[in-house]
């Protein structure tokens, strides 16, 4: 039976999925002139930062439900956790060069953003099976 952790994590990924999927369509040219938006750098790294860490625990219980989604969801959810956190930390100068991940852009951003909505809309029904 679906619980409500179960429909709060495709929400998430939903809002995520969109958040990264509109400005990537708007660059190309498909849908409205508002499709081609784009958050702050900073923002981008925190929600991946943050959006990365809720997969690892949707991850978690995926695994311990015996599922093998779960592993590839957690593998994902760690290297996404990792760009977004050395990212966070390469703004407050804590980890610096290659580290930082300064060079990314917004649309590797999206990219990410776009992955770990899928990953959370995955994880909706992967938790349960």
């Amino acid at each position: 039976m679906m619980e409500p952790k179960d429909w709060i994590s495709g929400g998430v990924g939903g809002v995520v999925f969109l958040l990264g999927i509109m400005p990537l369509l708007g660059k190309i040219g498909i849908g409205p002139a508002w499709f081609n938006f784009s958050l702050p750098l900073s923002l981008f790294s925190w929600v991946v930062a943050i959006g990365g860490f809720y997969l690892v625990v949707n991850s978690v219980i995926e695994i311990t439900n015996s599922n093998s989604v779960g592993w590839v969801s957690f593998a994902v959810a760690a290297a996404i956790t990792a760009v977004g956190v050395l990212n966070v930390l390469g703004k407050f100068g804590i980890v610096s060069g290659f580290f930082a991940f300064s060079f990314i852009s917004a649309t590797v951003f999206n990219v990410l953003f776009v992955i770990l909505g899928i990953f959370l809309i995955i994880a909706t029904f992967a938790m349960e099976l």
